[in-house]
């Protein structure tokens, strides 16, 4: 279990590795397409060095319900 825990958290941190080196931690606008960038360039890992460039274009976040409770 340490092994496989270990593997992750190093597959984690060169996905973060990556990100940086994009300079996706830059600036201040943030949205939910740049979240979604950060999280799946983490998350993809070493695979950013073999040519996966992962993008996330566009999303769309759940707006409150227009209900008012009384």
């Amino acid at each position: 279990m340490r092994l496989g825990s270990a593997l992750l958290l190093i597959w984690f941190l060169i996905g973060a590795l990556a990100a940086y080196q994009r300079d996706y931690f830059k600036g201040s606008d943030t949205s939910c397409a740049k979240t979604g960038t950060v999280l799946v360039t983490v998350l993809a890992g070493p695979l950013n060095y073999v040519g996966l460039n992962p993008k996330v274009k566009n999303c769309k976040v759940p707006q409150p319900s227009a209900l008012s409770w009384r």
